[in-house]
């Protein structure tokens, strides 16, 4: 693994060209000031929307400030994220930010306006004006929010009460970022030392069982002893959101949350059904980790070690990642590899772990620009798995932006998770197709599963979980400590197997989730991960016809809504199919790697 003590000994090829925004800090100025008077003039718009003309003019003129806006920002987030101690960098992240509230504060009048109209006085204004045809989309979409908008009066008190309603989530935020101090670890040297997050994930899959058990227990120590005060926080939020969903008049919490994406509830219940009627594979994988690992009884710490020894510590450059990404992707065609191949010849990736740098990875799409690619490659297979889930991104969002007006370019959170899935699984199956050392291949079936069960099974479970408690407080039932806890290490149990053991700390998990202040999220990471096993195992058939209809979901954007892109592809999620395929895989990989026993 390179090791580099200063940014300039990367070399540049493997360093992004953000010459590509902004060739200088006076040009990216220049930009700034643009948006900032662009901005005056959005204001001049309150009170003085007329006519369908006034209209089209406001909209224009709202999409030339987002164009030019969003290269700005991204300057200052690059420049920032491959040095967070640069100052210079930080401060025009604050000029931006600062143009941005401004910018936001001048457009508040626009969707109150927009929804005070009747429906017919809308389409009126379209049909007078060619080009609100343009946005006519995105017109309709917002304006379907009219029926959950309530008179002037309690709008006001609501969005009065806005920010005590965000004060749970604060609260937690607070909490968990800044008061949590976990326990104590013993050091290689016999020392006692605070754990931190890092620590954790790193320890939690130590061979040295003593070591695991430590880790966990400092780990959970904050959570346990903050309990009822996490739990009251907890409640309030989810009484919030319950008493804002019957407020605006949806049914439930639940279809307030799926209202955005058009996706009826019985999406969401079929993926908790279908999962639930194929937990016996979950059973079967946690019998043969319980007997690789040779332990009397398995716990919850026993569920993130490696079971292949050291099969995962291979070597592997950034140039050969690389290439073996592009092998294992040929079934995306041609055009797509050679698309792909120009990412890293015009340098969009940014490679190297330096100091001061952002850890993780994302993908940033700069419309009218490219994608940016932020790695912090460390030359082994996991970095490579971390390359080709971010090129699918990156490949998401190049192909949404040529061929989508700027309107419908983005591609909804729901639909976000696919596109970097399905490589992921190309990159699997062709890893599984060419290994022949069976230690790393039991490690490459390892390493799927699990895959499986941190975004598929878990999330479900947090999504059961969910449901529950809004169902609860929809009832007026109490939301309790107990409540919590049991209805937390029921699910627990389901979901991870008979075998497990559940210690002490289990029934608290929910305790540290901090997307349960953002209510009904988690599941898209459930049926992303789903729908691109269906998507990787079609096009893995090599039909042309498959191929063609998911370059066209790429390059889709949001054009249509998720659930209607998706079944462009073949994937249905109205129906179990999807979720039954996915665990028919599942199933598959447990008996390849339980039969290698």
């Amino acid at each position: 693994m390179n090791s580099f003590k200063d940014r300039n000994e990367v070399k540049e090829a493997e360093k992004w060209n953000l010459g590509d925004l902004y060739e200088t800090e006076q040009e990216w100025k220049k930009d700034l000031q643009f948006v900032e008077e662009k901005v005056k003039e959005i204001a001049g718009f309150n009170d003085n929307i007329k006519d369908a003309a006034g209209l089209l003019a406001y909209l224009k003129l709202s999409e030339e400030i987002g164009y030019i806006y969003r290269k700005v920002y991204a300057y200052g987030m690059l420049l920032l994220d491959t040095d967070t101690r640069n100052n210079n960098a930080q401060s025009l992240v604050d000029q931006a930010r600062s143009v941005g509230q401004k910018w936001s504060s001048a457009s508040s009048f626009f969707m109150p306006f927009l929804l005070s109209l009747e429906e017919s006085q809308l389409k009126a204004y379209i049909d007078a004006e060619d080009g609100l045809k343009y946005f006519e989309k995105d017109l309709l979409e917002s304006f379907s929010y009219k029926k959950h908008v309530l008179s002037k009066e309690k709008e006001e008190i609501l969005s009065e009460l806005g920010e005590s309603l965000s004060v749970p989530s604060q609260v937690f935020g607070m909490i968990n970022n800044a008061d949590i101090k976990f326990g104590e670890v013993t050091d290689d040297d016999g020392n006692k030392i605070e754990l931190t997050r890092g620590m954790y994930s790193k320890l939690i899959e130590n061979e040295d069982r003593e070591k695991r058990v430590e880790a966990y227990k400092a780990y959970y120590q904050p959570y346990v002893s903050l309990k009822n005060t996490i739990a009251a926080t907890f409640s309030s939020a989810v009484k919030n959101n319950v008493k804002t969903s019957k407020l605006r008049n949806y049914p439930s919490a639940l279809e307030k949350s799926l209202f955005g994406d058009r996706v009826p509830k019985e999406v969401y219940e079929n993926l908790i059904a279908a999962t639930r009627d194929n937990l016996q594979y979950m059973d079967e994988y946690m019998q043969y980790r319980k007997k690789k690992l040779g332990v009397d009884e398995l716990r919850a710490y026993d569920l993130s070690v490696p079971l292949a020894g050291d099969a995962a510590k291979q070597e592997i450059s950034f140039d050969e990642a690389f290439d073996i990404m592009l092998k294992s992707l040929a079934p995306l065609g041609e055009e797509y590899i050679s698309v792909l191949k120009s990412f890293k010849e015009k340098r969009y990736f940014d490679v190297r772990e330096t100091p001061g740098k952002r850890s993780g990875a994302y993908n940033l799409g700069v419309y009218g620009v490219h994608p940016f690619i932020l790695l912090n490659h460390r030359d082994d297979l996991d970095s490579l798995f971390t390359l080709t889930h971010e090129c699918g991104h990156g490949m998401h969002s190049y192909l949404s932006n040529k061929h989508q007006p700027a309107i419908s370019a983005g591609y909804s959170i729901f639909v976000a998770e696919v596109a970097s899935t399905v490589n992921e699984v190309l990159l699997i199956r062709y890893l599984l197709k060419t290994e022949t050392d069976p230690q790393k291949r039991e490690h490459l079936l390892n390493h799927f599963i699990d895959s499986f069960k941190g975004t598929f099974f878990t999330q479900v479970m947090f999504s059961e979980f969910e449901k529950e408690v809004h169902e609860k407080a929809e009832k007026g039932e109490p939301l309790t400590l107990d409540f919590f806890n049991e209805t937390y290490e029921s699910l627990f149990k389901a979901y991870n197997g008979s075998e497990l053991v559940l210690d002490e700390e289990v029934k608290y998990g929910w305790s540290r989730i901090p997307h349960f202040y953002r209510p009904f999220y988690v599941y898209k990471y459930a049926t992303g991960f789903a729908s691109a096993i269906t998507i990787a195992d079609r096009l893995l058939e090599g039909k042309q016809e498959d191929l063609e209809q998911y370059l066209e979901f790429l390059k889709s954007g949001s054009s249509d809504f998720p659930l209607e892109l998706l079944k462009k592809t073949g994937v249905d999620l109205t129906s179990p199919e999807p979720i039954n395929h996915a665990m028919s895989i599942f199933h598959s990989l447990v008996e390849e790697m339980t039969k290698k026993s």
